[in-house]
């Protein structure tokens, strides 16, 4: 039976990058989950009787979270609702689900890479049809009814045991409990060459995948070890756990030093590779080699019709503002489009669907394709085994001969997490009262080029972006980008982000950091990032 509920707003459901994120007592707050969702579907139309997908990543509450959604969307007509067994889901693979089924959208359950557990962090995101994350004209109207919102709509049923694949029902709508791998695998076998990655395997080749206690250990445990032949014990931390083994789900030189440490030692394998909570971002890291997001990107551009799944060419590539330009240069090399959009997944869904773009990258470990509508981990991993099982050389020869045919970006991101908000914003209001008074930052021998505030004007449908971070360039070619991230629970985070590039015949292999030590310091004279932010290092470098 349905039933109306009276409830109360609360002004902070505004969704950042990635919908909603706050701390899970924020979540547990009463009707918080509840008056959220209904927000979301009263602001869509022309949902009824269509279907829903919903899972998420495994963290705590997901499985509180997921019934109450399932008892909203029947309350709200949805005919039929997927959903992965145990309620688990990876966002690429909820992305493909979407797809593949021609739903009518998702909810995806995660924060991402951010800790799980009693007092970790929990998100919950709206996909459109395409599979990618919703539009800002539609998180715009589900923060603005968020705001109203008077009643939510439920219906007085019992859980839905997600525990066993096949057909249950809430009140007439279907509950469908599915495989939440075997879509996602079988896409995967029509884009790499299975055949040639079992080869790879049986020659002796050997890599570590850690899933991080995270969504992807039954995607990797499925595709690397059962379909591909990888030894057992390949994949490491491959269970999800709901506080992700007590440990912090993002693939980064921090939180998987142990990876690092391995593939840096002499006797480690030849391939280590690592995702985050819901299965997204990547982290590469071959024998001796660390290859940034970036270079990632650039390399997997570049490297691409060595796939079956790519083997006609790309059509573009398309990277966030912050990510380095190391894309650009292969993108100029094959006579392909280049678009440089905000971060957020979500503005490379036009560009994908209009057939402008066919692989997309940020400098936060996110890579993927037309494949889906959202930033794939483990389609990373894979499309990265495809290139080294065709060329038949290590990661640390592949990456020296990519920087000797387009040269290197040095290229490095300084994260303040936990910043009072107030100071982050007055810094950044700080430099835009600069921008409007002048646009000369000539520090440190730096001479400028350039120096905006980033707007992006979609070549698809005419939006606009404003205030997406701000970008100075110097005439060497080197660029300074500061900006605040969207992805946070607690105050705010600075994002500064520094690249100097060197030619094909320059110096490549020189530490990062010494690299670009008079940039960082440029960046501190400009913005005076320990005087506002009392911060006199980041807390986090990538």
């Amino acid at each position: 039976m349905n039933k109306t509920i009276k409830t109360a707003p609360y002004a902070d459901q505004k969704p950042g990058t990635s919908g909603l994120r706050k701390r899970v007592p924020v979540f547990m707050k009463e009707n918080y989950v509840e008056n959220f969702v209904q927000s979301i579907f009263d602001s869509l139309e022309g949902f009824a009787g269509k279907t829903l997908v919903i899972g998420g990543d495994g963290r705590y509450y997901n499985d509180v979270v997921i019934q109450k959604a399932i008892r909203i969307a029947s309350a709200n007509g949805f005919g039929a609702v997927l959903v992965g067994q145990g309620g688990l889901l990876s966002t690429p693979a909820a992305s493909h689900v979407i797809r593949h089924h021609h739903a009518f959208g998702g909810l995806i359950l995660s924060a991402s890479h951010n800790p799980g557990g009693p007092d970790g962090d929990f998100g919950i995101k709206y996909n459109v049809g395409n599979g990618g994350p919703a539009p800002e004209k539609i998180t715009d109207a589900v923060y603005a009814r968020s705001k109203v919102i008077d009643r939510y709509l439920t219906v007085d049923e019992p859980d839905v045991d997600l525990s066993r694949i096949g057909t249950h029902h809430c009140a007439g709508m279907v509950v469908e409990v599915i495989d939440p791998v075997a879509d996602y695998a079988a896409l995967m076998q029509t884009l790499f060459d299975f055949p040639k990655l079992k080869e790879l395997f049986a020659s002796g080749f050997c890599m570590r995948f850690d899933a991080m206690h995270a969504i992807t250990g039954p995607y990797a445990h499925r595709i690397l070890e059962d379909m591909l032949g990888a030894p057992k014990g390949t994949v490491i931390n491959g269970t999800p756990s709901p506080d992700f083994g007590g440990g912090h789900p993002d693939p980064n030189l921090v939180y998987a030093k142990d990876l690092y440490d391995l593939l840096m030692s002499a006797d480690g394998p030849d391939f280590g590779a690592a995702s985050d909570g819901d299965g997204d971002r990547n982290l590469i890291i071959g024998k001796g080699r660390f290859v940034t997001p970036s270079d990632s990107l650039a390399l997997l551009a570049a490297n691409a019709h060595l796939a079956p799944g790519y083997a006609k060419g790309i059509a573009g590539i398309a990277r966030s503002m912050p990510t380095s330009a190391a894309a650009d240069r292969v993108a100029e090399k094959l006579g392909i489009e280049m678009h440089e959009t905000p971060t957020g997944w979500k503005f490379f869904g036009n560009l994908l669907d209009a057939g402008r773009v066919t692989i997309c990258g940020e400098e936060s470990a996110g890579t993927g394709s037309n494949h889906v509508r959202e930033k794939d981990g483990l389609w990373a991993v894979l499309l990265w085994l495809n290139i080294l099982a065709v060329r038949g050389e290590s990661v640390d020869a592949i990456v020296r001969a990519h920087w000797a045919t387009y040269g290197r970006n040095y290229y490095t991101r300084h994260d303040y997490d936990e910043v009072d908000t107030t100071a982050a914003n007055g810094l950044m209001d700080a430099l835009r009262a600069r921008l409007g008074t002048s646009a000369s930052f000539n520090v440190g021998g730096y001479e400028t080029a350039y120096a905006d505030d980033f707007t992006y004007h979609d070549p698809i449908d005419g939006s606009v972006s404003a205030k997406q971070g701000i970008r100075i360039g110097f005439k060497d070619g080197s660029r300074i980008v500061f900006r605040l991230s969207g992805t946070g629970t607690v105050g705010a985070t600075l994002r500064v982000y520094l690249e100097r590039y060197e030619p094909p015949n320059g110096h490549h292999d020189l530490d990062t950091q010494a690299a670009l030590a008079p940039l960082i310091a440029a960046a501190e004279q400009i913005a005076g990032i320990s005087d506002r932010t009392g911060r006199s290092a980041p807390s986090v470098i990538t």
